[in-house]
């Protein structure tokens, strides 16, 4: 499998668990990769950290919610 694949698959699994603690050690692990060439090979080709790439899902996600929600902001903070 190459880089775009291996990306793509950590990008999935980035997307299934994006509620969740995660961290680059787990990511690298699922495309068997070292964390550390993991992590430059995600930025070569995105652009973009994978730090990044989760806070900017995370924070799509928020923006989301608090627009089609009639919760208070806090509550969807939590």
């Amino acid at each position: 499998m190459g880089w775009i694949e291996e990306i793509g698959e950590a990008i999935n699994y980035i997307e299934e668990n994006i509620t969740e603690e995660i961290a680059i050690k787990n990511i690298a692990e699922k495309v068997l990769m070292s964390p550390f060439y993991f992590q430059k090979g995600f930025a070569m080709l995105c652009g973009f950290t994978v730090g990044e790439y989760i806070r900017q899902r995370r924070l799509t996600l928020a923006g989301s919610e608090l627009v089609s929600a009639d919760e208070k902001v806090i509550d969807i903070a939590l």
